[in-house]
């Protein structure tokens, strides 16, 4: 690694922390791209190279396998900006400095601590001194470049993900009942005591006209349930039909042959302390975005008496 702007350091920032923060997206990345990380602790000998004694050198690794967009919590980068808040850090060393986040508002806040405390921030382009307009330009430029990336990507992404889904090729978990044959089709799982589970649940329905009736028809009879993630991915298991999960089989278009995208979206929600959590809302079904009937073998219903209900 050849670091242009040596020159920007000073004793001042030798005397104080040369802070390592290392960021990869996902636990697939941190998995599958060892050189990555590799090269972001080796950071830690570059900046031994560049004058820190190395029991100096900091080395965040705690947001590995986290996404650098607004509201993801990371410790790492949480402890990063209280370190540079007090003063404690002089360097700031990454692969990319857009590694740091891919929030306009996270990365300007944190350009902005930096500036006040006099942080360098380094990177496989040189050095950037906060105090420099021209540096802190750059880097405001750099900082909006990456958010405009991830969008662009994400566009992409769900724009792919819904051609798919008009085609009705869109793999996604399929309820109890379903499972993907080898040509990746939507096919009726071959268990026989699942088939007749599913069956007996909208007989009962039939019969009782209520969730409730459903569940008493159930009492001292195990329910199947498919993980879809996870070590027990595919795997089948049993337990109770619950009364929380009656209604969710019932009104599942997929027991009716029908193929549907879109039918929850998410929402993000700030907490007290800033944070942004996510959650998923449904969608009213006349604006479900994809609906595909007569898309695979029917289970339950047929689409004529198909009626999602509460009960």
């Amino acid at each position: 690694m050849i670091v242009n702007g040596t020159s920007k350091i000073t004793a001042s920032h030798r005397s104080r922390t040369a802070t390592v923060y290392l960021r990869q997206s996902t636990l697939i990345q941190v998995r599958g791209n060892t050189e990555s990380t590799l090269r972001q602790y080796a950071l830690g000998d570059e900046a031994v190279r560049l004058g820190w004694d190395r029991e100096d050198v900091l080395v965040i690794d705690a947001d590995l396998g986290l996404s650098g967009k607004f509201g993801q919590v990371r410790e790492g980068f949480r402890d990063l900006v209280a370190k540079v808040c007090l003063g404690e850090v002089g360097a700031i060393f990454g692969l990319e400095v857009l590694r740091l986040a891919r929030s306009s508002a996270d990365f300007a806040r944190l350009l902005e601590l930096a500036r006040l405390t006099d942080v360098l921030l380094v990177d496989d382009d040189g050095v950037y001194d906060l105090t420099n307009f021209n540096d802190r330009l750059l880097l405001g430029l750099k900082g909006s470049m990456s958010e405009a990336e991830l969008h662009i990507l994400s566009s992409r992404l769900q724009g792919a993900k819904r051609a798919a889904a008009e085609r009705g090729d869109l793999r996604s978990p399929l309820p109890v009942g379903y499972v993907h044959d080898d040509e990746g089709e939507c096919v009726i799982d071959p268990d026989m005591e699942v088939q007749a589970a599913i069956r007996d649940v909208f007989v009962a329905f039939a019969a009782g006209g209520s969730a409730y009736q459903v569940v008493a028809a159930f009492v001292g009879r195990r329910f199947p349930l498919r993980a879809h993630g996870g070590a027990r991915a595919g795997q089948l298991r049993w337990g109770k039909l619950t009364h929380a999960r009656a209604p969710a089989v019932l009104s599942n278009p997929c027991y009716a042959g029908t193929y549907v995208y879109g039918r929850n979206v998410t929402r993000g929600r700030v907490l007290p302390d800033g944070s942004v959590r996510t959650s998923l809302k449904r969608v009213p079904r006349e604006q479900w975005p994809v609906v595909l009937h007569d898309h695979h073998e029917v289970t339950g219903p047929g689409r004529s008496t198909w009626r999602p209900r509460r009960s």
